[in-house]
């Protein structure tokens, strides 16, 4: 197996200690290492894969904190920078009565957002499998730029490039301007994973078959389609796959989506897929991966937080 590289933020989520509330009614809140390019390199990392984080964090006891749970966890920490700045980043998150959440971000800037592409090297990407990104750190600020760079070594080295979109509006001052970005970087990728809810803000619709055809543009090769409690799909432009929800006692869904990205993509990795071999994948692979996956995400939704609520493969193995 080859390794992955996430690209984006690493921060801290505090997860409130009780459920049903907005953020203004919490009384109290639980620190978490986070942030979703991270989730994906510690759920890549738990089934035993190899996986490295590019971010940039802040000369903080957050950032030692965020370094200490990498570690835990085995996701490489070469890659990582620290700066003084500006301070790591934070969200408070709150689930509502149907476990919805609310965030609020304190990161105007936050360390990673000011992470230059100049500190992207090339020898990085050697043996790459797959960069992973999302959304929240293509912003105007230079951590876009070092998405742009680490892309291209990415490409150099015939690495998968995947894309979850993991819309955050919270963070953006006006919502064209994210989905502006957004339609930017989807031809880049490999790889697309949109959820049900993201799908109309980003195409205008909400059938996803009615709107392939403003996905598959550019590189992309394969689209990941996940609808929460109703299952998931996925399709190259040969093949189409579908799976059901599972019903499970939800705790938290923090990290869920992250969660089912990084098992896939553990499931590419550990079967020699590569980018030629993408738009191989028939209806009994995709079925395939988008169980194992479902599993997975099904299992974590159970605990609190994100890191902590993946299994290990043997973890998996024993409850399913």
């Amino acid at each position: 197996m080859k390794k992955l590289i996430s690209i984006g933020e690493a921060l801290i989520d505090f997860i409130p200690t009780e459920s049903g509330k907005k953020i203004k009614q919490v009384d109290g809140f639980k620190p978490a290492v986070g942030g979703a390019p991270a989730n994906v390199c510690a759920a890549f990392t738990k089934l035993g894969g190899e996986s490295k984080m590019i971010t940039q964090l802040g000369e903080d006891p957050f950032g030692d904190k965020i370094i200490d749970e990498f570690r835990k966890y085995n996701i490489g920490c070469e890659y990582v920078s620290r700066t003084s700045e500006a301070n790591t980043s934070l969200a408070f998150v709150a689930l509502d009565e149907n476990k919805n959440r609310e965030f609020s971000f304190y990161r105007k800037p936050g360390a990673d957002m000011l992470l230059e592409a100049d500190t992207i090297k090339q020898e990085w990407f050697e043996n790459i499998f797959a960069l992973h990104f999302c959304s929240i750190s293509i912003g105007d600020f230079p951590m876009k730029q070092a998405h742009d760079r680490a892309i291209e070594y990415t490409l150099n080295n015939n690495g998968i490039v995947s894309f979850d979109l993991n819309v955050r509006l919270p963070l953006w001052k006006a919502p064209e301007r994210l989905r502006e970005a957004i339609l930017e970087m989807i031809p880049k990728a490999h790889i697309l994973k949109i959820s049900d809810e993201e799908l109309e803000f980003v195409t205008g619709g909400t059938n996803i078959e009615h709107e392939l055809d403003k996905l598959f543009v550019g590189n992309v090769k394969l689209i990941i389609f996940t609808k929460g409690k109703d299952g998931a799909e996925a399709y190259t432009k040969f093949a189409k796959a579908s799976i059901p929800g599972i019903k499970t006692q939800v705790e938290d869904t923090t990290g869920a989506g992250d969660g089912f990205i990084g098992s896939f993509l553990y499931q590419l990795d550990k079967n020699s897929v590569d980018v030629d071999k993408l738009k191989l994948l028939n209806k009994e692979d995709l079925e395939r991966y988008l169980d194992f996956s479902n599993r997975y995400c099904a299992i974590s939704v159970t605990k609190k937080g994100a890191m902590d609520s993946y299994p290990t493969l043997d973890e998996f193995l024993e409850i399913i």
